[in-house]
């Protein structure tokens, strides 16, 4: 999933998409709609057969705004946002009240009606399955995409937050025309969510490292493929936690040192799991978007989760996005900045409508003023009476 023409072919612009069920409000309607994950055709072993199904709610208002243009906007979620409810209300509700933008919830494979039975809230089993998540969530994301332009929907946009808004940003890039990226609170890569932010201290380090040390010629094969663009800060991130132990130390005394202190991350697995990491997640190991210009990024200054310290920042990897940051932690970001995140959705959709669509998605048509419609009155009142003086 690399490349962009990889995706192209995998879901052809016909992809099946099914509505089960039209819900009508006052002046919106909800649509419950489903469709068959794309990955489960090529790698059907690898997701969970209670994810196959791909669950989603289309919020469409009744009046567009800017009329012929029909805005849409995917958002997919974030850790731990099961269900349709909080996107629903957080985001799109007020996203289609605001400004008559259309929203699509796509449910994450894992999570909810997607969920598979033996898994515990929102606790993915193997590393493995962070990865399968992000593939079926790229080619679903297509589907849809396609789904929208037969609907005659645009200008079309994708967004998420936290681990929705770097899944938003792999699904965008893979788009094959310009897009409206808004990717919030995420950066270039995951890696260091899991290796340095708060949520590495949830990773069991020790499982990890016997894992890792099991099989000598997979690890070695392994580490022949992994291509890491933040190499540099890799290392560092590494020789940081390698000086716990020494190079003489073998396998068993690592696991008794690991057991006596149960917090410490080895050094080998963490630089592992940040290789395998950069490799599935970083932004420059795939492909560009097709008008990076369109992206807008909301980032948290004082975030402790998703990291940006000794990585690239996204407009190196993303030429011509924006970044805008709110002055808060990652938590308090997600609470009070929701505004923030829907004003850049506005903009990043407004940008794409000036830019492809040569109009604007917040002008709308004016109504007369007063003064106007009184000269058209007047207008009307002597044109009849010129008419009558002819006769």
């Amino acid at each position: 999933m690399r490349t962009r023409e990889t995706c192209t072919q995998l879901v052809p612009h016909d992809y099946p998409v099914m509505i089960d069920k039209i819900e009508e409000h006052s002046s919106y309607r909800i649509l419950e709609g489903h469709l068959v994950s794309p990955l489960v055709q090529y790698l059907p072993e690898c997701v969970p057969k209670e994810s196959h199904k791909a669950w989603f709610q289309v919020l469409l208002p009744k009046r567009w705004a800017a009329d012929p243009l029909r805005p849409m906007c995917i958002h997919l979620a974030g850790t731990g946002d099961h269900y349709f409810w909080r996107r629903r209300t957080l985001t799109c509700r007020p996203l289609l009240k605001e400004n008559s933008v259309a929203s699509i919830i796509l449910e994450n494979p894992f999570y909810g009606l997607r969920k598979p039975k033996d898994q515990v809230r929102s606790n993915l089993h193997c590393v493995s399955d962070i990865f399968v998540m992000g593939g079926c969530l790229v080619l679903e994301s297509i589907a849809l995409l396609h789904w929208c332009e037969r609907e005659g929907f645009g200008p079309l946009g994708i967004t998420g937050i936290s681990m929705g808004g770097h899944m938003a940003s792999l699904a965008g890039a893979n788009w094959h025309k310009p897009l409206g990226i808004v990717p919030c609170l995420s950066w270039t890569t995951a890696s260091c969510v899991f290796t340095q932010g708060v949520m590495s201290g949830a990773i069991p380090w020790e499982l990890l490292q016997s894992q890792y040390f099991s099989d000598q010629v997979f690890r070695e094969e392994i580490e022949q493929l992994i291509h890491t663009p933040e190499k540099n800060a890799a290392f560092k991130a590494g020789q940081q936690f390698a000086r716990d132990f020494t190079h003489s130390m073998n396998y068993n005394d690592i696991s008794l040192a690991l057991r006596s202190s149960p917090h410490v991350r080895p050094a080998e697995a963490l630089n592992f799991m940040r290789g395998i990491m950069d490799e599935c997640t970083h932004l420059e190991n795939f492909a560009r978007p097709v008008d990076p210009g369109l992206a807008v990024c909301v980032a948290a200054t004082r975030d402790a989760y998703v990291l940006r310290e000794g990585l690239k920042p996204l407009p190196e990897i993303w030429p011509g996005c924006e970044v805008r940051y709110v002055d808060c932690g990652h938590v308090a970001a997600f609470l009070f900045s929701q505004h923030v995140f829907r004003k850049a959705i506005i903009d990043s959709l407004e940008k794409t409508s000036l830019k492809y669509y040569g109009r604007s998605l917040l002008k709308r048509q004016e109504e007369p003023s007063a003064a106007t419609a009184t000269t058209a009155l007047h207008a009307v009142v002597a044109d009849k009476r010129a008419t009558k003086s002819e006769g």
